[in-house]
């Protein structure tokens, strides 16, 4: 019976122990047999340091095979693993550390420069094995839990205390399932694991997914334009990124004079963590060949709340339908909502448990009858479709108006010199302004005043940004998502 994450790893070795696995930058290149040796080789070095059943353990990791061996040998022993991405800071890290409290903490350093400063800086020592090369600290143990949280992922938060999402063996045994089956993936698929697998999509919706169903990982550490240019035409057919990733490759792809993809087997590609605009969508679409899916999830929601599954050239921008077995629905009782738009609430087999060591948080954000408050906002259309419209504290009230800034974010996407953008809204005497920043690429004449009268051409007037700031690079998190509250400090002296 499946009921702990590493079992779908267990079936593939038990049906089809030769098939390709794993691969990444490193030299690694295993079958399912093999990363099953890994495991248990990994798995020693954790009951050498005493981890039981309820204990946490650490991973500062960047994309590679090893750190996938880390989690599932976590699982075997009822640990629960928590993913952090090396490329955050010390602080963010340390912070990390004192709330959870970790057992033990490896580093991927074979594969990630970053890694090896936190490991240096912890004080963790080297081990190798099966695996290559790790660094590995043991700490005091402080077991808490019963061994059913497989995961913690600690959110990106702007202020205040980390928060630390329980995700179960059950809520990423059904993301990796449904995320497999509603991609018809198989065991002759090969992922492009660029999404760094320290994020829920990575870790339920790609590593889950693809031990669920066979398919085998390219991992890469870092994104890179060039190299994933370079694998679409190396037998990849699933890509998910998000809109950065999908601009930068297509950027890549023109400054060398390919407009369309082709020699490719690529079947699957899908754009997550910011709404599609039609006009991106098309351009995207008309790229690859291939219809480009859109999806809905948080954290909290083990990536998986709605996904798209339509055809090439559909018009559709929504998030698409629920996933089997989730429920949803539209609490219009907010600040914003009404005409059937309100804060998106889910309820199934895809919420996390809870915050860990915050019930106060997570009695916020979980009702007594199971439902998830996202603090999104949305409304459902006739066919049944989600359609996010940003987020309840990013919802933008000007001169007494409501404004949504994935409106306002869609037609500044559209002149075609601007990759991506962010819409914010900043506090004045008695009023809230409207703030853009744009991202275009190097060289660019494009200028506020020009992309402003192209928004006027599409905005109503209350809709217009009072400021516009255009800059080659926005702040970003490692999945290429912007940080939207890190821009008024970063772009502080053009405001």
């Amino acid at each position: 019976m499946t009921t702990s994450l590493h079992h779908y790893m267990e079936q593939q070795v038990a049906t089809r122990p030769d098939a390709a696995a794993l691969s990444d930058p490193t030299g690694a290149d295993w079958s399912w047999a093999e990363l099953d040796a890994v495991t248990h080789d990994i798995g020693r070095h954790l009951d050498e340091a005493g981890v039981r059943q309820g204990d946490r353990v650490m991973l500062i990791a960047e994309n590679c095979a090893s750190a996938v061996a880390v989690i599932h040998a976590c699982s075997r022993r009822g640990a629960s693993v928590i993913p952090v991405n090396a490329r955050q800071t010390a602080a963010e890290i340390d912070r990390v550390i004192a709330h959870a409290t970790p057992a033990v903490i490896f580093a991927t350093t074979q594969v990630s420069p970053d890694a090896r400063a936190h490991a240096a800086r912890l004080g963790a020592g080297t081990i190798t094995g099966l695996f290559g090369r790790i660094d590995m600290l043991t700490r005091k143990s402080d077991p808490q839990g019963d061994g059913d949280v497989a995961a913690i992922l600690y959110t990106t938060g702007t202020t205040g205390d980390p928060k630390g999402v329980m995700l179960t063996h059950d809520n990423l045994l059904f993301a990796g399932c449904k995320s497999a089956e509603l991609r018809s993936m198989t065991a002759d698929d090969l992922i492009y694991g660029v999404l760094p697998m320290t994020h829920v999509f990575g870790l339920a919706s790609i590593i889950s997914a693809a031990a669920y169903a066979g398919a085998a990982i390219r991992f890469e550490p870092r994104f890179s334009a060039a190299r994933l240019y370079a694998a679409l035409h190396e037998g990849v057919t699933l890509f998910s990124g998000v809109p950065q990733m999908h601009a930068h490759l297509m950027q890549y792809a023109h400054e060398i004079g390919v407009d369309q993809l082709s020699g490719s087997v690529l079947r699957y590609v899908s754009s997550g963590a910011a709404p599609l605009d039609p006009v991106w969508k098309r351009k995207a679409e008309t790229f690859y060949g291939v219809a480009l899916q859109n999806g809905y999830g948080m954290t909290e929601t083990s990536a998986g709340t709605c996904i798209t599954n339509n055809g090439f050239g559909d018009p559709d921008t929504s998030v698409g339908r629920p996933l089997p077995g989730v429920e949803l629905r539209i609490d219009e009782q907010i600040n914003g909502g009404g005409n059937g738009c309100g804060e998106i609430l889910t309820r199934g087999p895809h919420v996390m448990k809870g915050y860990f060591r915050n019930p106060e948080e997570t009695s916020r954000v979980l009702d007594i009858e199971g439902w998830m408050h996202t603090g999104d906002i949305g409304k459902i259309d006739q066919e049944g479709r989600l359609h996010v419209l940003g987020r309840s504290k990013e919802l933008i009230i000007h001169g007494g108006f409501n404004i949504y800034p994935p409106e306002v974010e869609t037609a500044l996407n559209e002149h075609p010199e601007v990759i991506q953008s962010a819409v914010i809204g900043r506090r004045i005497s008695g009023d809230e302004q409207v703030l853009a920043f744009c991202q275009v690429p190097a060289g660019s004449a494009l200028t506020p005043e020009i992309l402003r009268d192209f928004a006027a051409e599409r905005l109503a007037r209350y809709k217009l940004p009072a400021r516009i700031v255009i800059a080659t690079e926005l702040p970003a998190a490692p999945t290429g998502k912007i940080l939207k509250h890190m821009l008024l400090d970063a772009f502080a002296s053009e405001l």
